[in-house]
């Protein structure tokens, strides 16, 4: 600070402050930074959501769309079911490895597997005996160890003619004794139903899961709207 003719400059005042270089680049950094990525962001929970339900598909639950009459009238075409494949043991995805079941098939439940004689082809139908038992059919009468047993839920014989022994095994067949790891299985609708008294036994591995309960219904009759052909009786109507 000088003075000059009575007048006191400050020289410190009138100098050009040079900024802060510190200060500049944070703030150039700041102007610089990427936002987090969205896109990636929805794509990671995208593929986490169908990862999650193709592990659930596989080994917890899984629905079935009924296609045959085999299971009149426990269950009708056009019926969608949830097939419970953890109660058998899931079989885990990728590596195939099954888990241990909660506990194994037993008469009378309803069962979804896969098809013993044809590829690719699933089925729905009812546990009569398991590995150990018994089974004979006289005359469209069923007896498992020696006992008569009653058709099943709301299952039906079409045809009242019986085909003697040597010309079906539909109507009269055994006794059979069901190999250990097997099952016999069978239609409700016991006249159409191609099943155990025509393809044999049923390897456990075959099994997917038990029918638990119908999801949703609908006539296949094309001719009328979806909306008339809806079977909301039926919804969440557990089969047994």
């Amino acid at each position: 600070m000088e003075s000059y003719f009575g007048v006191t400059i400050n020289f410190q005042d009138m100098c050009v402050k040079q900024p802060d270089d510190n200060i500049q680049e944070r703030n150039s950094n700041k102007d610089t930074a990427v936002p987090p990525n969205r896109l990636l962001e929805g794509a990671k929970f995208v593929v986490w959501v169908v990862v999650i339900t193709m592990v659930l598909r596989v080994s917890v639950a899984e629905a079935y769309r009924v296609e045959m009459s085999s299971m009149e009238n426990t269950l009708l075409p056009g019926d969608t079911i949830l097939g419970n494949k953890f109660l058998y043991g899931a079989r885990l995805p990728l590596i195939g490895l099954r888990l241990p079941a909660i506990r194994n098939p037993r008469p009378g439940d309803i069962i979804v597997l896969k098809h013993p004689v044809e590829a690719g082809q699933r089925l729905i139908k009812r546990v009569i005996a398991i590995g150990g038992q018994t089974v004979e059919i006289r005359d469209k009468q069923l007896y498992v160890d020696g006992q008569l047993v009653p058709l099943s839920g709301k299952g039906k014989f079409v045809d009242n003619h019986i085909l003697p022994k040597g010309v079906s095994s539909r109507d009269n067949l055994g006794p059979l004794t069901i190999p250990y790891h097997r099952l016999f299985v069978m239609g409700d609708n016991r006249d159409i139903s191609l099943d155990s008294r025509g393809w044999g036994f049923v390897d456990r591995d075959l099994v997917l899961g038990h029918a638990v309960v119908i999801l949703y219904s609908w006539e296949k009759d094309r001719t009328r709207p979806i909306w008339e052909r809806i079977r909301w009786s039926r919804f969440g109507h557990i089969p047994h």
